[in-house]
């Protein structure tokens, strides 16, 4: 008898990336890697469960700004160009390696990978994943939901509700018509959350979004079941709390199994061991070491030392790793019921490209584990935050509160000395983009085209990525210029308009850079008592 639950969440997200402007850009190559690494044998993970009939539930966040580059012809173009190199060094490989005993096989291995996923992007899937993904929806086994438009950090933006409101409508909207059903459940960018943003989700439709655990233990009043069960907050809508225990196993990278010294070492690449002069025509092309998805060996221990890679075993250790998380559950779901008195839920939520990407097995371990649950127990099922909504079990009325997942838990990953500075811009930006939607209520023609590429550009420049980049310290100048091209542009459009001089060759070249939302229309930025009557309706 089913004595309690386990919800799984994976978030999918990229910021924005697109850059014709450039023969190689090194920010495409983090989508490219993701597409190969994750995305990709994520669905084939899900679709071999479909075909076995496995009875399995998993939920899967997909962000706008990745959605929208799913669709993009000239991304799509560019990254069979990146597999296409990627085959060419896998032949190499293959020829270098004859006669290793030990990295023959690999090579051989890395070369059927990327084969397949150019089998499974441009063959089977037609270059169409949003396509792919919705086809998973529609099994009832893969719940999809959304993010916030280019992933803005709400709280910090919430100077301006009316910023927030158009992450959020932006989102649902694109979302709808992309996937064909409007979405149940909201990853909120970062787990941030701040005291009124259930008003906005509760306003657009959403029926639950989910919160670092200390969200809820902290929540007035104090939640009796802890985040075993979600609660109702004062707008109705229902927030979901990480499960500490769970996300631990997963996610840490020395408590966790990703860790493993059987597993795949992620930094060791070929792209900094050979040669230049051999290696050369598969990094950047200004001689710049980078990795090429060619890693011969296994994390091994703590020093640089790193034994070859030895798939066998870490497919056992796959199955181990399946088997103890599945244990760890059972456990933790018949002590959680016995106490409650009432079945109680585990949400586990994780970046999806821990799966695949960082943790090369990641996507196996997924599989394994959904078979052991569906052959080998009985005592909890997977289930998605939805169908545990509609069990209609009582649920404690509470505010969580104010909190994000990122280091120390609230916002000082998103404002800190280091990137404190941008945020006068973006809200003087949102700001002036309240007001234009004032003054020009009725515009057409390139007034509109002008008010419709302002929001694009604030979107953008919204996006809580560059932010968390300058604060980590990794591509600072690139997301720096990110912030600062954007705003530039806004600044630039703003002035144009109010001049009545638009530059219409310019802006023609903006909508082609910064292409995506081409539905967005300006008015989801106006102040929210004329929301009604200026906003398109979502079908």
């Amino acid at each position: 008898m089913t004595k309690g639950y386990l919800s799984l969440v994976l978030h999918a997200h990229l910021p924005f990336v697109r850059h014709p402007e450039y023969d190689y850009s090194f920010e495409e190559k983090w989508y490219f890697e993701a597409l190969t690494e994750t995305y990709l044998p994520l669905l084939q993970t899900f679709n071999r469960l479909n075909a076995d009939n496995v009875d399995y539930r998993i939920t899967v966040s997909v962000s706008p700004t990745l959605a929208a580059m799913w669709q993009d012809e000239y991304l799509r173009e560019k990254y069979r160009g990146y597999l296409e190199r990627l085959l060419d060094l896998a032949d190499k490989e293959v020829t270098r390696t004859a006669g290793d005993a030990e990295f023959s096989p690999l090579a051989r291995h890395y070369r059927q990978r990327f084969q397949e996923a150019y089998h499974q992007f441009f063959e089977h899937h037609q270059g169409n994943l949003v396509g792919a993904f919705r086809s998973l929806a529609e099994s009832g086994k893969v719940e999809l939901i959304c993010c916030a438009g280019t992933h803005g950090y709400l709280p910090l933006l919430n100077t301006q509700p009316e910023a927030v409101y158009a992450q959020l409508y932006t989102a649902v909207e694109q979302h709808t018509r992309l996937f064909g059903k409007q979405p149940q459940g909201i990853w909120l960018p970062e787990c941030a959350y701040e005291y009124g943003i259930d008003n906005f989700l509760r306003e657009l439709g959403i029926h639950y979004f989910f919160v670092d655990t200390h969200g809820i233990l902290f929540a007035k009043p104090r939640p009796a079941f802890g985040t075993y069960s979600p609660l109702i907050t004062p707008a109705g809508v229902a927030a979901f709390g990480r499960d500490e225990e769970s996300s631990k196993q997963v996610w840490s990278k020395t408590e966790g199994y990703p860790g493993d010294f059987y597993y795949r070492d992620f930094y060791r690449d070929i792209g900094y061991d050979l040669p230049l002069d051999y290696i050369g025509p598969y990094i950047h092309p200004d001689g710049i070491r980078l990795h090429t998805g060619f890693k011969y060996h296994r994390i091994t221990g703590t020093t640089d030392h790193k034994e070859p890679y030895q798939p066998h075993i870490a497919q056992q250790k796959v199955a181990e790793h399946a088997g103890n998380f599945m244990f760890n559950r059972e456990k933790q779901i018949e002590y959680l019921a016995g106490e409650m008195g009432r079945p109680p839920i585990i949400v586990a939520p994780y970046d999806a490209e821990l799966f695949g990407h960082w943790w090369y097995e990641g996507p196996a371990w997924l599989e394994d584990f959904f078979r052991k649950v569906h052959y080998d127990q009985d005592t909890f099922k997977t289930i998605t935050p939805s169908e545990y909504l509609g069990l209609g079990l009582p649920l404690q009325e509470a505010e969580p509160s104010s909190s994000s997942w990122g280091s120390e838990g609230y916002h000082d990953v998103w404002l800190n000395k280091d990137n404190d500075r941008l945020y006068r811009h973006l809200h003087m930006a949102a700001q002036r983009m309240r007001q234009a939607t004032v003054d020009f209520p009725l515009a057409q023609g390139q007034q509109k085209e002008a008010l419709n590429q302002m929001g694009r550009e604030l979107l953008l420049a919204q996006a809580s990525d560059w932010p968390f980049i300058i604060s980590t310290g990794t591509m600072v100048q690139y997301a720096r210029e990110r912030i600062e091209d954007h705003v530039v542009r806004f600044n630039r459009l703003h002035e144009q308009l109010y001049a009545n001089n638009i530059d219409t060759d310019w802006l023609e070249k903006l909508k082609a850079k910064d292409n995506l939302f081409p539905h967005l229309d300006y008015h989801i930025f106006a102040p929210q008592q004329s929301m009604e009557k200026v906003a398109t309706p979502i079908n």
